[in-house]
């Protein structure tokens, strides 16, 4: 029997959606069978706010959501269900841990959705909202798992393998850019190349990406290349990685190529 193919991606903060699993989404996008459920634990207000942009403290969580709901439009497949839950902004880990979790536990078993993505421990930068919303999502995926219902076979976390974490500091380092330091909080880091279990290919869909990573204008001069290097866009966006946190995963075992790889069935 085919089984559905629903994906819960569950993040800290708009434009942490914009990658990770964004190509994913594109490449399975047409599939009847695909459902995309997203959460959103912040508004993002507490984010920078660029000289001239305008936004202020008090409208900037309204403008970033608005920028990330353009930006699903612009990249062609808007998630099926949008949760905003509204959590402070750098405030995320001072939430009651139960508290966070019954709220992404409450929609996560209404969608037993049959992957859950989310952070890893290194939360990709070391931003402490990214560690909290990851470490709760696992734990409610990790009950929800043992209790026998539908869906739940996959859980995967965001990940950026060593070597290219290196590769790029090489290339910021040509640019004349600072390296990114992976011991510095909000820096990019990577974690050991063994450990990735998923490498999804999404070449042909790096333009609908950065398309809609373009939308996040209040954020871009954070991390993105300019929005005219096409080259350094696709270097960024052609590959997806993943680190398999549930099932285990044998050591050794060979990358899959998908997010849904193996589970169909």
């Amino acid at each position: 029997m085919t089984r559905g193919r629903t994906l819960m991606v569950v993040v800290a903060h708009p434009d942490d959606d914009a990658y990770g699993v964004a190509g994913s989404v594109a490449l399975h996008g047409d599939d009847p069978r695909f459902r995309y459920v997203l959460v959103h634990a912040t508004f993002g207000e507490a984010g920078e706010i660029p000289e001239g942009f305008p936004a202020t403290r008090a409208t900037l969580g309204q403008v970033r959501r608005a920028e990330d709901e353009r930006a699903w439009r612009a990249h062609g497949r808007e998630p099926d269900r949008h949760e905003w839950l509204g959590l402070p902004d750098g405030g995320v880990p001072d939430v009651p841990r139960d508290e966070l979790e019954g709220t992404i536990e409450a929609i996560m078993e209404q969608e037993r959705p049959d992957v859950v993505a989310t952070f890893g421990p290194d939360g990709i930068t070391g931003h402490p909202d990214h560690i909290a919303v990851g470490a709760a999502t696992d734990a409610v995926f990790g009950r929800l798992a043992r209790d026998g219902g539908p869906g739940l076979r996959r859980l995967v976390h965001g990940a950026l393998p060593e070597t290219v974490f290196r590769r790029f500091n090489g290339h910021r380092e040509a640019e004349g850019l600072p390296p990114w330091d992976p011991t510095a909080v909000y820096h990019l880091r990577g974690v050991p190349d063994e450990l990735i279990g998923i490498t999804v290919d999404t070449s042909a869909v790096t333009d609908r990406v950065r398309r809609a990573f373009l939308e996040h204008r209040s954020q871009l001069h954070v991390a993105a290349p300019p929005a005219d290097d096409v080259r350094g866009w696709h270097r960024a966006l052609a590959r997806e990685h993943l680190v398999i946190a549930w099932p285990p995963r044998e050591p050794g075992a060979p990358r899959l190529g998908d997010l849904f790889e193996g589970l169909d069935g």
